[in-house]
């Protein structure tokens, strides 16, 4: 069986590649991944499959019936690009002016649409259904949410992700178990004061200076709240604050995002910010006030029997070498809503090469680029997966 994926593998490399390269140069920014979801149905309509669009929301799914009864595997592409304006100077580069498929989801369509076409050339092989779907919106992390409770989990038994990366070799894949990907939650915090002239602060209370000792007291939570086994980011990004030189600042705003890998955790760090930031306003003289958004959770490959059928997927097609290895993330990914309805994995497939400039660029770069050469692999273990899953549940 894995002869067959990977000679179809082959087969559609060059319709995987040309996928690619026409979705990298019409990138659309999250939540108006419209005319991506069009081009995406077109291609799914051509292999026979009926796609099903999201009341709401773009992205579709499409799914697969085989010959034979069975449970529901699903495999997953996101298909959002990022607002970033690209000087990669390929001939393929993005056409729309300040938007660009910087993280690499123009791959991850494409090697869905070769899974899909494998498998429908393989459908009197599988025991089962496939469920293809290609998720708007993940760099928001609402996409996943948002068609999670739309149903397209409903009835899923196993799910695939997999996300090109760049700080790993091409002609290597990590499909480790364990934590992979942090959770991600955002915050406002705004610290008011009282204006007064600049050459009189004691006739006010300095938002400014009280805000500088927020964000110092604040990494306290990391260094003496957090057991300093588990990773902990938390990050101001923004600070806004005051009207003249010479006016004492009566509001600043900061910005800032939460990182970790302990569930349980997680949840407590929002009150422990809300209380750091509200004690120490409180000795300048002001006020804190603090608006939380929790964004997706972590993705933690925690199910060692799904894991390891798609380690075997992976080392059955390319052989043990395939098989690499990555430290986990603090970066994130919404596909952790996935992970809550249905046991999944969730793996890293390397682009990273000498022979292609940009590679090796982190993702999300202005000139970021993946080694072509390997996104038939990424399809054909997709594929793999979903025929080895469809059998360990039959």
């Amino acid at each position: 069986m894995s002869e067959k994926i990977k000679a179809l593998a082959e087969k559609y490399n060059e319709y995987i590649i040309e996928k690619r390269r026409f979705f990298h140069m019409y990138p659309e920014l999250p939540l108006h991944e419209e005319e991506t979801t069009k081009s995406i149905t077109k291609e799914l309509e051509a292999l026979g499959l009926k796609p099903q669009a999201f009341d709401g929301i773009y992205g579709c799914c499409a799914v697969l019936e085989g010959a034979h009864p069975g449970a529901t595997v699903l495999l997953r592409a996101d298909i959002d690009a990022l607002p970033v304006s690209e000087k990669s100077g390929l001939p393929f580069a993005s056409q729309n002016e300040g938007k660009m498929h910087a993280c690499g989801h123009d791959s991850h369509i494409a090697m869905l649409l070769g899974a899909a076409k494998i498998l429908c050339d393989m459908k009197e092989d599988l025991h089962g259904k496939v469920k293809f779907f290609f998720q708007p919106s993940e760099e928001l992390a609402q996409g996943a949410k948002a068609a999670v409770e739309r149903g397209v989990m409903d009835g899923v038994s196993a799910a695939f992700g997999t996300h090109v990366w760049g700080q790993l070799d091409s002609g290597k894949i990590s499909i480790d178990h364990g934590e992979r990907m942090a959770s991600a939650d955002i915050f406002t915090l705004t610290v008011r004061g009282e204006a007064s002239h600049g050459s009189a602060p004691h006739l006010g209370h300095d938002a400014i200076v009280a805000a500088s000792a927020v964000i110092m007291a604040l990494q306290t939570i990391v260094s003496r709240r957090n057991n300093p086994l588990n990773a902990l980011v938390l990050t101001l990004g923004t600070f806004e604050g005051g009207q003249r030189f010479n006016i004492i600042a009566d509001k600043v705003a900061m910005d800032g995002t939460v990182r970790t890998f302990d569930p349980k955790f997680r949840f407590e760090i929002e009150e422990l910010i809300r209380q750091t930031a509200s004690d120490v306003c409180r000795g300048y003289g002001c006020e804190a006030e603090l608006e939380y958004s929790y964004l997706t959770g972590a993705v933690i490959n925690s199910n060692a029997a799904v894991v390891n059928v798609a380690r075997n997927s992976a080392e059955k097609l390319y052989g043990k070498d395939f098989l690499g290895s990555m430290e986990k993330l603090t970066g994130s990914e919404d596909f952790a809503y996935l992970m809550e309805k249905a046991p999944s994995v969730y793996a890293f497939l390397g682009g990273r090469s000498k022979e292609v400039p940009g590679s090796e660029k982190s993702n999300h770069h202005e000139c970021y680029t993946v080694d072509e050469d390997i996104l038939h692999r990424g399809a054909a273990v997709a594929a793999q997966f979903a025929v080895d899953m469809l059998k360990e549940l039959a």
